[in-house]
């Protein structure tokens, strides 16, 4: 079932710009331009593109802080400008750049002010307050006024607060935004069993692109309002035309090898790098290099998805 859907949804602003020192022209942005998809039930998906794509004006717009300029747009069965009550009850929403903790209060009377807000039975409550305190690693922190946290404590008291009235989608911007390494891999994991064990649909913008590899089982890109790719990490790597990499280091210098299937993009003494499309087995570029030549070691490098989106831009912009 889908639980978001959006048909045909458009999203205009009206820019004043300075022409002179006493007038000024009007302008028409559109932040997106006819954006048509759903999202199932239980999905983790990954919405990503460049700054001003269009990313965060859609997240608006499924929150009901903005209205479309047209089109249709449901959220688990209602209009979220029309239905915003109704449509907060359903929903959580974590923002890395702001928090929705009360910054001079403990974080547990945050948490207990969440209760009251979504008039949350107490057993549930408690049940689901226990389940992310352990999770999150939160138990140590409870009585600690938000405002000394830690930028990682703070997100995962964020991601705690919005889950504990049982949201049946949680919208993520940024979520791991500042993290170190350790505070990612927490955030991460807890995502991870949100949405598998809870079946939460989740729905993640990011710039950090490890978020996506690791949490989302498909991705949509946007840019200029509208979406140039919606699939999975497999099928993105196929359209954006990325490249595996076998490294191969030979007993002595060479000339460049050739083997069917693979070219060779650079060479370095004995040790040489072989490109060949990503969607391609390395199975048999890898026997054909230990048939024909002497072979000390090879390794088989993954395209970074970095540089796959950065080429699909660029062939949006050209086209």
């Amino acid at each position: 079932m889908a639980l978001i859907e959006l048909d045909d949804v458009h999203r205009n602003f009206t820019v004043r710009a300075r022409t002179g020192r006493f007038s000024r022209v009007k302008r028409e942005v559109r932040a997106v331009d006819g954006l048509s998809f759903t999202v199932d039930a239980g999905e983790c998906v990954g919405y990503i593109g460049p700054n001003g794509a269009g990313k965060s004006t859609t997240i608006k717009m499924l929150t009901g802080i903005l209205v479309p300029s047209s089109g249709r747009l449901r959220v688990a069965g209602v209009d979220p400008a029309r239905e915003r009550v109704a449509l907060a009850r359903r929903i959580g929403v974590v923002f890395g750049q702001r928090t929705t903790l009360w910054w001079d209060l403990p974080l547990c009377d945050s948490f207990e002010l969440a209760r009251r807000i979504y008039r949350i039975p107490d057993a549930r409550y408690r049940e689901n307050l226990d389940r992310c305190v352990e999770l999150l690693d939160l138990g140590g922190l409870l009585d600690t006024p938000v405002r000394q946290l830690s930028l990682g404590q703070r997100m995962r008291g964020d991601l705690a607060a919005a889950l504990l009235h049982d949201p049946r989608v949680l919208y993520l911007d940024e979520p791991t935004i500042g993290l170190d390494v350790v505070s990612k891999g927490r955030v991460r994991e807890f995502l991870r069993e949100v949405n598998r064990d809870r079946g939460t649909t989740v729905l993640l913008t990011t710039h950090d692109l490890t978020d996506i590899e690791q949490l989302c089982g498909r991705v949509m890109v946007i840019d200029h309002g509208r979406v140039v790719y919606d699939g999975g990490l497999d099928g993105l790597h196929a359209d954006g035309r990325s490249e595996r990499t076998l490294v191969v280091d030979l007993a002595e210098a060479g000339p460049p090898i050739e083997v069917p299937g693979a070219r060779v993009s650079r060479v370095d003494g004995p040790r040489q790098w072989l490109a060949f499309p990503a969607e391609e087995s390395a199975a048999p570029i890898v026997a054909a290099v230990a048939a024909r030549y002497p072979l000390v070691d090879l390794s088989v490098r993954e395209p970074a998805i970095e540089d796959v989106i950065a080429r699909m831009y660029a062939r949006v912009a050209i086209g």
